[in-house]
C-alpha cells in the first residue's frame, strides 16, 4: 500500500508523504499541509484503546499515518520513548473530567507532540543525510517543550523565537537555560511578529542552503501526536460509539486541530469547544462568517493563546472545504453550517479568567492555570446555549499551575508548588539572544549562525 500523501493548503505544491512534510514544516507554496485523506478508526479498535496504555493508543493511532514511512517495531519504539508519563483524567463533576496534559519534562500539552517529533526528526534524518533547523516562534509553552525535546538530537539546531514581555519567568527559563543545539531569541514585539518572521524564513529565497523545518504547529507532525489524547480520553469516559465534547483552549489552533484530526479518523465528537482569550478572530468568525485578524494580538493572563490570527484556521476552513491563505484572506469560504455545527467558540476576557479560577477552586478544590479556566468557562458558555445532558465531557488543562505562580497566587493567594520535572531547569543561568521585530535582522543572524 502506499504511503498516505500530504497536499498543500494553498494548493499550490505538489503532495508529499510525511517524512517530506515532516522534513519541510511548511510547504513552498506558504500553504500547510494536510492529509489528502483522513485514515480511518473503527468503533471497535477505538474500544480496544480501553484497555491500552497511552503509548500503545499512540502507536495504533499514529501508525495511520505512517504506514509505509516507518516501520511498526520502529513506530512502536519510539512511542515507548517518547510518553513515560501519565495522563491523568480527573473528575470535576458527574460526567465531565479534566484532562491533564502536564505530566511532561516541561509541565505542558507540547510535550505530548514534541517528544514524538523528535523521535521523528531523528529518523528521519538518519534515513536522508544532512543536518536540519528547526525554527520555532513560540508564545509560551511550545519553545520549552522543543527545546528539551530535540536538546543533544544528533543533525538537529533548534531557534526558538519568543516575544520577550508576553511569557512568564518559568516558561522562559525551561527554554533559555538550554545550549548545546539549542538558542533562543528574545523578540522586543509579538507572538504574531515572531511566527510572522518564522514564516517568512521559510519561503525566502536568501536562506535556500540551509535546510530548514519547523516544530510549530504549522508542521504536520505536531498535529498527529495531538490527536491521540483524544482518543484515549473518550476509550476511557465513553461507551463505544458514544460522542464527546472536548472544550480546549485556543490559541494558534493546533490542539484543537487535533481534535478535528481525531474526529475526522472516526473519534465521535458532539462538539468541540474552541475557548479563546482576548484574540477573539475565531468566534467573530464562526458567528459573522467574515474573517478579520487581530493586529497587534492582545496581551492576556492566558499568554499562550496571545494569537491574533491562528495559523491552523487555514487547516480548519480546508477541512471543511474552503481556502483560507497563510495571510488570513479566505479565496474560498468553508461550510459555515457545518462548522457551526461542529465547533462552538466563545471569547474569555482577564476579568472572566481571574474569576472563574477563584470559582472553580472555591467549588471543586482543582487548582486550574489561566490556559485550562479558559477551556472551563468556554465550556460553561457553551452549555449556557446547549445544554451537556447525559454526553460526557473534557476540558483540557494544557499546563501545570506552577507555570503561572504569579498569576495564580494573585487570585488564590497562595502559589501552587513546582512539579520535579520544572525544578532543576529554573535554578539554571539564562543565555538567549535579543532582537526587535525585524526580519532583516533575523535573516542576517540566520546566515551568521550557519556560517560558524
Amino acid at each position: 500500500m502506499s504511503p498516505l500523501l500530504f497536499r498543500s493548503t494553498n494548493g499550490q505544491s505538489p503532495s508529499v508523504n510525511l517524512r517530506e512534510a515532516f522534513l519541510a514544516g511548511q510547504a513552498p507554496d506558504r500553504g500547510l499541509y494536510v492529509p489528502e485523506r483522513f485514515p480511518h478508526i473503527a468503533p471497535a479498535e477505538i474500544a480496544e484503546f480501553a484497555g491500552l496504555p497511552y503509548r500503545q493508543v499512540a502507536f495504533r493511532v499514529l501508525r495511520k499515518f505512517t504506514d509505509g514511512v516507518i516501520p511498526d517495531d520502529a513506530l512502536a519504539a519510539m512511542c515507548d520513548r517518547a510518553y513515560d508519563f501519565g495522563v491523568p483524567l480527573e473528575v470535576i463533576q458527574r460526567g465531565v473530567h479534566l484532562m491533564r496534559l502536564d505530566q511532561g519534562p516541561t509541565a505542558s500539552f507540547k510535550d505530548f507532540a514534541a517528544q514524538m517529533m523528535a523521535q521523528m526528526f531523528g529518523r528521519f534524518l538518519q534515513e536522508v543525510g544532512g543536518q536540519v533547523t528547526i525554527l520555532t516562534a513560540t508564545s509560551g509553552d511550545t519553545g520549552a517543550a522543543v527545546a528539551h525535546a530535540f536538546h543533544e538530537v544528533p543533525g538537529v539546531r533548534v531557534i526558538v523565537l519568543f516575544p520577550l514581555a508576553e511569557v512568564s519567568e518559568s516558561q522562559r527559563k525551561l527554554m533559555t537555560t538550554l545550549k548545546e543545539n539549542i538558542r533562543t531569541v528574545a523578540v522586543d514585539g509579538k507572538f504574531d511578529d515572531c511566527q510572522a518572521m518564522v514564516k517568512r524564513a521559510f519561503a525566502d529565497p536568501a536562506l535556500e542552503r540551509i535546510h530548514l523545518s519547523s516544530a510549530n504547529s504549522i508542521n504536520i507532525g505536531r498535529l498527529l501526536p495531538q490527536s491521540v489524547y483524544y482518543f484515549y480520553a473518550a476509550s476511557r469516559l465513553a461507551w463505544p460509539g458514544e460522542p464527546m465534547v472536548f472544550s480546549i483552549p485556543s490559541g494558534n489552533f493546533g490542539d484543537m486541530m487535533g481534535a478535528v484530526v481525531a474526529r475526522e479518523m472516526g473519534l465521535p465528537v458532539r462538539k468541540i469547544i474552541a475557548s479563546v482569550n482576548d484574540n477573539d478572530a475565531f468566534p467573530r468568525y464562526l458567528a459573522s462568517g467574515v474573517y478579520e485578524k487581530i493586529s497587534p494580538s492582545r496581551n492576556s493572563v492566558s499568554n499562550a493563546m496571545n494569537v491574533g490570527h491562528p495559523s491552523n484556521l487555514a487547516r480548519l476552513v480546508a477541512v471543511y472545504g474552503g481556502h483560507m491563505d497563510e495571510t488570513g484572506k479566505v479565496h474560498r469560504p468553508p461550510d459555515l453550517a457545518a462548522m457551526r455545527r461542529d465547533l462552538f467558540s466563545t471569547s474569555i476576557n482577564d476579568e472572566r479568567t481571574r474569576t472563574s479560577l477563584r470559582e472553580f477552586w472555591n467549588k471543586y478544590q482543582i487548582l486550574l492555570e489561566p490556559h485550562g479556566v479558559v477551556a472551563w468557562q468556554g465550556f460553561l458558555d457553551w452549555c449556557a446555549v446547549e445544554p451537556l445532558g447525559n454526553t460526557p465531557a473534557v476540558i483540557v488543562e494544557t499546563a501545570n499551575p506552577a507555570k503561572f505562580p504569579e498569576e495564580v497566587e494573585k487570585v488564590v493567594g497562595w502559589a501552587p508548588d513546582v512539579p520535579a520535572a520544572m525544578t532543576a531547569g529554573l535554578q539554571q543561568t539564562e543565555d538567549y539572544d535579543r532582537m526587535g521585530a525585524d526580519y532583516e535582522a533575523f535573516r542576517a543572524y540566520l546566515l551568521a549562525r550557519h556560517t560558524r
